[in-house]
């Protein structure tokens, strides 16, 4: 009777245990999914920006068609992109050729003073600031849920329902590294 009783009891335990680290695995996973999100809201609102930034300097820049056709390249690459990688390396190109343009944009003056371009550009970084910020709680979150999908024993649930790691939303290039440097 009494063995009976232990039994049951080292079973509710094991069980209870299973059942907590499933549900935090299940919470971990859903903090990186809105961790993501959060991102892509930016991303979004970053890609909405370029084509009104775009838009104000044609008049000014009649000589400079490439920088701009590039641009819209690497925004209409960086809206394609479905996976984080792809995400990754799609956003980085769009950083590097709107770092061409800041510095194309140093050549017009009197585009520099353009009360459109400058609250433009203001919104630009702002949420430039505002990707940065959500790429690092991204990146803390995903390293979170993956220590607890590698770590034991939670590894075992993790293991047992098929959690799988995430991937960082890491920099590539060393260049892109580097702060930019942005001045009108």
């Amino acid at each position: 009777m009494i063995g009976t009783i232990i039994l049951i009891a080292v079973i509710v335990i094991i069980a209870l245990v299973f059942i907590s680290y499933y549900n935090s695995l299940v919470k971990l996973r859903n903090q990186v999914k809105n961790a993501w999100s959060q991102i892509d809201v930016q991303l979004k609102r970053r890609h909405d920006l370029i084509p009104n930034l775009i838009e104000t300097v044609k008049g000014y820049m009649t000589h400079e068609r490439e920088t701009l056709d590039s641009i819209t390249k690497a925004r209409s690459q960086a809206v394609q992109a479905e996976t984080v990688g792809e995400k990754a390396k799609a956003e980085g190109e769009l950083t590097r050729t709107l770092g061409k343009f800041n510095l194309v944009v140093e050549n017009y003056p009197d585009l520099k003073a353009n009360q459109n371009f400058l609250s433009l550009q203001e919104e630009l970084t702002s949420t430039e600031n505002k990707i940065s910020f959500s790429r690092q709680n991204y990146n803390d979150q995903v390293l979170f849920y993956n220590n607890k999908i590698q770590m034991f024993p939670s590894n075992i649930v993790a293991g047992m329902f098929r959690f799988t790691e995430e991937e960082f939303f890491e920099i590539e290039d060393e260049k892109e590294k580097k702060v930019p440097k942005v001045s009108f």
